[in-house]
């Protein structure tokens, strides 16, 4: 089918009817997990309970326990028609994997029956070597372990019981996301417990918390099936812009096409019945362009929600005529697409740390554990830039939608004033922080509004927006995880090293308000002028400003990566017990591996694309108007009329040599790089390889807008962005 054909029936395309369930969504809410509700009805109150202590108090499970456990939801299972069970983890792959088993076995009679017990739900043995390890595994050392995680529960998709799993290597090792998050969740919850003690001796335990905002494009599928650079890279890699693409800001908050609600209402049911609590859906700022988000929760179960989600995105849209585009930035001159991590810490006795206080010591607390994320921030930026650093994120990074790459933090004017205010006063003034002022509008339809002691920045890859830290620089495609893990970890750091402080100060005598405001009165000062930046992220002015701070500036990835192994980031998460110095130096590895291997791909589609798509499109419209010029000369003995012509055919024929040439070079460049041994290497050489991508890019965006429109091979952007 030819282009016009696809685009003709892209929009013929009418919205499915979607089999809307009976009841309401708290009705069906969490149908398919494994949830407490399920564990009080299919468990025995001995079982449920020693599970229950599990969860919540991280006691291991004993083999009885495990059975019991293992029966209640294989009881639930059936009831659902499951066949297979698997363990569902999250290699280094960015994404998830799951190998399935049959719960058949022999009965000893010649039959089969469905089993499934403790030792079957806690462990399974994937070969280890198959993944991702930087060497950590080699061929001949396969062996590796998931194990189950009780506190995310177990989920059934299709005829699948899906057990949500660590993985490690066969000598400890982790090999995957969940591991050292988790460890980075225990960290910082342990190291915060005691510094919440001292302002509330009953609190029992502290949690971070996320809430994920994923933003994703749409493009019908038969046009995605006619871009093999979209099929092969997730991006296009060329295209020329649109007349007409957000320049209006007409798509932001509109009106959601109703074949995209049918897609949105099917994806918000069947997340709902898995337990993901979708809240919201609109459009976005680029054509073709939409978000979700969901209520928050603690972060690993909230991880994992997204990875699940972006597994059911890509199944559903397929129903619907779509296919979902994770890509940080597919389309070029638009806004790309960002999964801002909004990040809090809480106590169990419903306290947000991160926000003011009822009165005077809940307000000192809130400062302590606010001023001390900033410092974590400002001693680990150049690391929580490489926790977001990708191939995909690098084309998003600094563009007019997205944070530059440079980590500082935002306040807002009234949270800088406070703290400047609070290095002018005694340490024993007591602290009062206004929370919401309220506001008329003068309109006696709109009801009274609130106006946050926050404004919002959206040039600020960590912004705090009033009781939370949004960490907008994380990509769509990411697993959270990455990000997660390395904030925690270095709050968690900073938080054990001001509670020492604290006690050395309370040791000479001090009350609690003086010795923490003696503490933190030094931090302040430090993160004030260095970290806290609440002016325009784009400019060069901010670049140049951000490097006399000592902030770092470092704009090429495979370069970012190189913060994993620092002395400091080695030391935090040692000390943190996070990772160990093997493991970030493996997971270095496979960052450098898989950033070349991705920019790798990219040039040789481009390079392929190039000589098999564009020029033969090129070299046919300029032989058809070589042949206009030749029967226009025959008739008339005479060019002068064809003036037009021929300067078209001087365009073509020096935008063709251009790409030929241009192709070429990166063909000979990517040779080269591909046989670098080491990693970091090979990684720098495709860094320089994918700038050369954009220089080839232009004359066949140029070629895009002289060559004859019916003979253009691709979709065009303006067919690509406007179809929904």
């Amino acid at each position: 089918m030819d282009r016009f054909n696809l685009v003709r029936e892209s929009f013929m395309k009418k919205a499915r009817p979607v089999d809307t369930p009976e009841g309401r969504p708290s009705e069906y809410f969490g149908e398919l997990t494994f949830d407490r509700n399920k564990m009080q009805k299919y468990l025995d109150a001995k079982t449920f309970y020693a599970l229950l202590e599990c969860i919540e108090g991280g006691k291991p499970l004993d083999r009885k326990t495990a059975d019991g456990v293992a029966k209640g939801m294989k009881e639930w299972a059936l009831e659902h028609h499951v066949t297979h069970v698997t363990h569902w983890f999250q290699p280094l792959t960015e994404g998830t994997a799951e190998k399935h088993d049959s719960l058949i076995d022999y009965d000893g009679q010649g039959g089969v029956i469905e089993t499934f017990d403790g030792k079957a739900l806690a462990q399974q043995e994937p070969d280890a070597s198959s993944f991702p390890s930087g060497g950590l595994r080699a061929t001949f050392e396969a062996r590796g372990y998931t194990a189950w995680d009780p506190t995310s529960p177990v989920f059934i998709q299709d005829d699948t019981l899906c057990i949500p799993t660590v993985f490690i290597s066969y000598t400890g090792e982790a090999l995957d996301y969940k591991t050292p998050l988790k460890k980075a969740l225990k960290a910082v919850t342990d190291a915060a417990l005691p510094i919440c003690r001292l302002f509330d001796p009953s609190v029992g335990k502290v949690f971070s918390y996320l809430g994920w905002e994923q933003e994703y494009f749409l493009v019908d599928e038969g046009l995605f099936a006619a871009r093999t650079d979209l099929m092969i890279t997730g991006r296009t890699l060329f295209g020329h812009n649109s007349s007409k693409d957000q320049q209006l800001d007409d798509h932001y908050f509109g009106a959601i096409p109703s074949r995209v609600a049918a897609f949105m209402r099917d994806l918000e049911i069947a997340g709902h019945k898995l337990g993901i609590p979708i809240k919201t859906r609109h459009n976005e700022v680029a054509p073709n362009q939409f978000e979700l988000a969901p209520i928050y929760g603690e972060t690993n179960l909230a991880n994992d929600q997204n990875q699940l989600l972006m597994n059911l995105m890509h199944t559903l849209a397929r129903k619907h005529g779509f296919v979902v585009l994770l890509h940080e930035k597919p389309f070029e001159g638009v806004n790309g697409s960002g999964k801002h991590n909004n990040w809090s810490l809480g106590t169990d006795t419903g306290t947000p740390l991160l926000a003011p206080g009822k009165d005077a010591l809940g307000n000192l607390q809130f400062i302590t554990f606010f001023v001390n994320v900033l410092a974590a921030v400002q001693k680990h930026n150049a690391l929580l830039k490489a926790s977001i650093a990708s191939a995909t994120n690098a084309h998003r990074l600094g563009a007019n939608e997205a944070p530059p790459a440079i980590v500082s933090a935002f306040l807002g004017r009234t949270m800088t004033q406070v703290l400047r205010k609070l290095l002018e006063v005694p340490s024993d003034t007591p602290i009062e922080i206004a929370g919401k002022k309220g506001s008329r509008m003068g309109l006696v339809e709109i009801p009274e509004i609130f106006i946050d002691n926050t404004d919002r920045n959206r040039t600020s890859p960590f912004a705090f927006t009033g009781n939370r830290f949004e960490f907008r620089a994380v990509g769509s495609s990411a697993n959270c995880a990455g990000a997660m893990t390395t904030l925690n970890a270095a709050v968690a750091e900073q938080l054990l090293d001001f509670k020492a402080a604290v006690d050395q100060e309370l040791a000479t005598g001090k009350s609690l308000q003086v010795a923490v405001m003696d503490t933190l009165k030094p931090i302040i000062a430090s993160v004030i002028d260095t970290i806290c930046f609440d002016g325009n992220g784009y400019t060069d002015e901010w670049k140049a400003e951000a490097a006399r701070r000592g902030l770092d500036t470092e704009a090429c990835v495979p370069e970012m990566f190189k913060a994993f192994l620092t002395p400091s980031s080695l030391e935090m998460f040692a000390r943190t017990g996070v990772y160990s110095e093997k493991e970030l130096e493996a997971r270095n590895e496979v960052k450098w591996e898989t950033y070349a291997k991705k920019v790798q791909i990219e040039a040789r589609v481009m390079v392929r694309m190039a000589i098999n798509h564009i020029i033969p499109a090129a070299i046919a419209y300029k032989a058809s108007l070589l042949k206009e010029v030749s029967l226009y000369d025959e008739v008339y003995d005479d060019t002068d009329g064809c003036a037009t012509e021929l300067a078209i055919l001087d365009d073509i024929t020096r935008y063709v040599e251009e790409v030929r040439q241009r192709a070429r070079q990166v063909e000979d460049a990517r040779v080269e790089a591909d046989a670098i041994e080491d990693a970091y290497e090979r990684a720098r050489a495709f860094a320089d390889i994918a700038n050369m991508l954009f220089a080839l890019r232009k004359p066949i965006d140029a070629l895009e807008e002289v060559v004859d429109d019916k003979l253009w091979p691709l979709p065009k952007y303006r067919e690509l962005l406007f179809i929904s």
